[in-house]
This record gives structure tokens, sequence and C-alpha cells, in this order.
């Protein structure tokens, strides 16, 4: 396939690292895998990376942050998957503890309460054990604990 020929300097491949920083929140290995497709040698990687970590263009723990933030708020996952995530994007587990502690508790139960009740009026299910599993596996996917996920649809069928 084609590849892209043209040559950038360092400081031109720092301002698009930067640009692309700035856009949205990015995990190093975000930009690592971007500063790869321009075949950069590992001198330049470092000292771009350097630089956008001392000017705070990459942050990994406001990254892990925002990542459970929208996650939680946008796609309602649970715990289990933004960890899971954020475990794959080689974040460590310092930051995976803080960026947890931005979802507040009251709001994750209540999310996990009104997914179940959606569900359990979309699944049309007649046999009562099978519309429970149903529910119970479509929550377990979006990476809610078991626990919770148990105590709430025992509350959901009482």
């Amino acid at each position: 396939m084609f590849q892209n020929k043209k040559s950038f300097t360092v400081d031109e491949l720092q301002s698009k690292m930067e640009h692309y920083c700035v856009y949205q929140d990015r995990c190093h290995q975000e930009v690592e895998r971007k500063m790869n497709e321009y075949q950069m040698i590992p001198e330049a990687k470092e000292k771009i990376l350097l630089h956008l970590m001392r000017h705070d263009f990459l942050n990994e723990e406001r990254f892990s942050k925002s990542f459970a933030r929208g996650k939680f708020r946008i796609k309602h996952w649970g715990k289990q998957r933004i960890i899971r995530e954020l475990k794959i994007k080689n974040i460590s587990s310092y930051n995976i503890k803080t960026a947890l502690k931005e979802i507040d508790e009251e709001l994750y139960v209540e999310t996990i309460e009104k997914i179940a009740a959606s569900k359990k009026i979309t699944i049309k299910e007649s046999n009562l054990f099978k519309k429970k599993k149903k529910i119970y596996d479509s929550l377990y996917r979006k990476g809610y604990e078991s626990s919770l996920i148990q105590e709430t649809i025992q509350k959901l069928f009482k």
C-alpha cells in the first residue's frame, strides 16, 4: 500500500503531537502509536515524549480520570470494564484507582438500576429465570460487578 513519504523535522512532529494531545487527553501508548506512524528514530520519540510530559500535554492521571468519567457518563460502563480498558492502555494501578474515584457511588448505583429497569422492559422473554440471566449478562458485559448486578436484579423483581 502507498505510504506517506513526506518527512518532517522534529519540531514539526513535536507540534503535531502537541495538537494531537490538545484535541483530546491521550495516554502514552496512543502517543507512541501515533509517533510510530511517522517512523521516527528513538531519540526523536524520546525528546518529543519528554517535551509533551514537561509541558503537560501528556498526563496519564488526567487521561485516566477523563477516560473513566467519559466512559461511565456516556457509555454507562461499569468499573470492571473501565479497569480492563485502562489496563489494556498500560495505565498504572495507582492511576486506575485515582480514576475510579471520579465516579460517584450514588450515581453508579442509580445508573445500573436504570439500565436494568430498561432491560427488563425491552427483553421479551416469558421465562423469568432466562430474563434475569439476560439482564445479568448484559450488565456484566458493561463491566458491572457481579454482586451489584445480583442486588439490582433482586430489587427489580421483588
